[in-house]
């Protein structure tokens, strides 16, 4: 078995350290574990995406293709959406609903789309969308959001709750770790209801 996870979002959300942490967990759990590197525009602004492949058989390469996808976790909405194609069938999206406008709508040469969430799901596409920087608002910090993502995610990226805590404690600076645990506790409680 080998799970596939894309991480999707704009430069500057976490992604480096949502797959660094979610690396870290596929290692702690016993896995093979591929991990790669961002590719898009990392600087702030810029379209994002990073591959997850972990499973209990070798993993030859951290890259992901067209609709093989297990989970797209989604930091903005309209990312989810553009990356939905790389989705298997059967697969997850878990996405923030945070809206950052591209540069064709910064300059007014299009609109941002509306509804996404409910156009995913028409496509009879399990997603779960979440106010993700509310959350970590709350917890202390909104940078805290892609870890409270995690949070919410936890039973679609195949960890239990120990084994991700361990790999955030690891990887997330001292200087912020109790907001993000605190992030990600909150996130755990919300997606549970």
């Amino acid at each position: 078995m080998i799970k596939n996870i894309m991480i999707v979002g704009v430069g500057g959300q976490g992604s480096l350290l949502a797959s660094k942490i979610l690396g870290k967990a596929a290692m702690d759990a016993g896995y093979d574990v591929k991990v790669s590197e961002v590719h898009g525009m990392s600087q702030r602004g810029g379209s994002v995406v990073t591959y997850v492949r972990y499973g209990d058989e070798p993993v030859y390469s951290p890259m992901i293709g067209t609709g093989k996808a297990d989970v797209i976790l989604s930091f903005e909405i309209l990312e989810a959406a553009r990356w939905l194609p790389c989705l298997a069938i059967g697969g997850v999206v878990v996405t923030s609903l945070q809206q950052i406008n591209p540069m064709p709508v910064i300059t007014g040469a299009a609109e941002y789309p509306a509804e996404l969430v409910e156009k995913m799901r028409a496509l009879a596409v399990d997603v779960r969308a979440y106010d993700v920087q509310s959350i970590a608002r709350e917890a202390g910090n909104e940078k805290a959001s892609n870890v409270a993502l995690m949070g919410i995610a936890e039973d679609a990226l195949g960890f239990d709750e120990a084994v991700l805590r361990g790999a955030i404690e690891a990887c997330v600076p001292a200087k912020a770790l109790d907001v993000n645990l605190k992030a990600f506790d909150m996130a755990r409680e919300l997606a549970k209801k």
